[in-house]
């Protein structure tokens, strides 16, 4: 009998299944019970010595508690090391105090999952000011995994343009855009942008380009309110692009943000499927299934 077992939430079943099924295992799922005022009560599978838990932390707060009563839960089985392999990774944004009464949401996160694994392996974390994902997690073993090479290979599955042009939305975007570029052999650009607020941006495309009649592709890791590819979209297209699609790794927007992206003339949104959302159609678990493999030998 093995000494790991990989553990899920069943809002996160269909991708921790395919998760497990990379690895050649299968998922065992939390049960939850809810009670009348709200409050929850996780019952974890038989554990073995080693759990990789499976959770995307997209909507993050009622899993957050959820995941923290389920350490308690493993430890006291018995488990000695836990494993969160969290391919959307919450509150990274937030890493600097902007004014005061704000808390610096990106340590007490970092702290409080740090404290109770072991190790930690997230997908393109949204990461801005902090450059490292182990700046987080100090002391602790985790990786920030990129999810260009899923992306790539979802691309070279389909017939693309000749004259497809990479675009990324800002200059942190850079090395990602020009990784992926590289991998399907297609040229790549990033824009400069300028946030004027939470639901507004300004950018301005790159010099030395060509543009008019081709087609552009826009990369971003995270879409949240849909403002910065929106702006990007109509910028792209007024400067003469025959069309304009996008691939995001984090899909986090709603209705009202997918009606703005489709205004601005954006043709297509995929992502990957970090978190569940109706755009996915990257799957990450063969990215996510090498980095945890050495957890067997």
């Amino acid at each position: 009998m093995s000494n790991v077992s990989i553990h899920a939430f069943p809002d996160d079943a269909a991708a921790a299944q395919h998760f497990a099924a990379a690895l050649g295992e299968t998922a065992s799922f939390v049960a939850t019970h809810v009670f009348d005022d709200g409050e929850i009560a996780p019952r974890t599978p038989p554990s073995t010595k080693t759990v990789i838990v499976y959770r995307s932390l997209a909507n993050p707060n009622a899993k957050l508690v959820e995941l923290m009563l389920a350490c308690d839960a493993w430890r006291r089985a018995g488990v000695e090391r836990l494993v969160l392999v969290a391919p959307y990774l919450c509150y990274m944004r937030q890493d600097a105090v902007f004014a005061s009464g704000e808390p610096l949401s990106q340590k007490v996160i970092g702290t409080l999952l740090g404290e109770r694994f072991e190790r930690i392996v997230t997908v393109d974390a949204h990461l801005h000011r902090t450059r490292r994902i182990d700046e987080v997690f100090v002391g602790v073993e985790c990786e920030n995994l990129h999810a260009a090479d899923a992306i790539a290979t979802h691309l070279r599955a389909s017939s693309l343009p000749e004259n497809l042009l990479v675009l990324g939305p800002d200059s942190e975007s850079g090395p990602w855009v020009q990784d992926l570029a590289r991998r399907i052999s297609r040229e790549g650009a990033v824009l400069s942008k300028e946030r004027r607020g939470d639901h507004e941006v300004s950018v301005t495309l790159p010099d030395l380009i060509h543009i008019e009649g081709r087609p552009v592709l826009l990369l971003d890791d995270i879409c949240t309110s849909g403002g910065t590819l929106a702006t990007a979209a109509r910028a792209i297209l007024a400067n003469g692009a025959s069309s304009v699609d996008a691939i995001v790794t984090h899909a986090l927007f709603g209705q009202e943000a997918a009606v703005r992206l489709g205004q601005a003339g954006v043709r297509t949104v995929q992502s990957s499927d970090s978190c569940v959302h109706p755009t996915n159609t990257i799957p990450l678990a063969s990215l996510l299934a090498d980095a945890v493999r050495k957890e067997w030998t």
